[in-house]
Formats: structure tokens, sequence, C-alpha cells
């Protein structure tokens, strides 16, 4: 069987372990000038943690904001815990990694957005594409001849 790098997985793995950098930050140090995140994330992951309440009112993702109040924000290798407001009334939550859909820094016009392909095969493996919003518009590849350079 031919080997392939599998950019797909090192990018979703390279992804995740950024923005875990920027929670990590964030938790030791507050959040910088006008920095804050929409961070949406599906509810119905295993290992999401959050109030019976809330998973009622968004039974399959929800989008939260890391902006004026949070407290307790703890970054492991898996995700994050914190404790949100949500009308005067704290709530604790803990989102892993693996749950997130979309990770968004207005203030700097900063996202990204993870998709998850349905599985159409059972050979196929699940794959987790990573978009950049905000992407300039990809260009096809042009071959350029150097000769035309040269010095003859």
């Amino acid at each position: 069987m031919a080997r392939s790098i599998d950019y797909g997985n090192l990018m979703h793995r390279a992804m995740r372990g950024l923005i875990q950098s920027v929670l990590t930050d964030v938790a030791d140090h507050g959040l910088p000038g006008a920095h804050h995140f929409f961070i949406t994330f599906d509810t119905t992951h295993p290992e999401v943690q959050m109030a019976d309440w809330l998973k009622e009112r968004y039974p399959t993702e929800m989008t939260v904001v890391i902006q004026h109040w949070f407290e307790n924000l703890n970054v492991t290798d898996e995700g994050f815990s914190i404790t949100l407001n949500f009308g005067n009334n704290p709530e604790p939550m803990v989102i892993p990694f693996d749950a997130l859909r979309t990770f968004v820094d207005p203030s700097v016009e900063f996202g990204l957005r993870f998709e998850t392909q349905e599985q159409d095969d059972e050979d196929e493996e699940d794959e987790d594409d990573i978009e950049v919003e905000e992407e300039p518009e990809r260009l096809a590849a042009e071959v350029v001849s150097l000769d035309q350079f040269r010095k003859h």
C-alpha cells in the first residue's frame, strides 16, 4: 500500500494546537486589547459538559463569546473548561477541541472553521477539513519557465 502524507490531519492538529496556545495565553494573562472570541461547538459531542437547560436550548450547536466576563478558564490537551455568564447565571462548561466547529477573533478578522465530512464508505476514515475564513481566492497553479531569466 502506498504511503502518503495526510496534510488534512496534520493541518487539523496544527490548528487545534494554535487554539490551545491562544486560550492558554488568555488563561495565564487575560485577553489583550480588543481581542475576543466567538467559539461555536457541537453540543452533541459526548465529552461536552454543560447545564441541562443550555443543552435543551442549544440541542445541536452553540456559540459562546469569551470577552468581558469569564472565569476559571483552564486549558488541557483535550479541550478547555470555562465559566460563562448567562443572564447573571454563571455556568461552568467543558468544551473538547474535537467538538469545535468555528473559532473567530473578529477584532483582527481571524477565523477557523472545522468541517466534518460525512462518511460515504465504511472503509473511509472520518476526515476533518479546516477552512481558514477570509481566505483569498485560490488560483490555479501556473508553470513558469525560468529560461527567460537566465543570462546567456
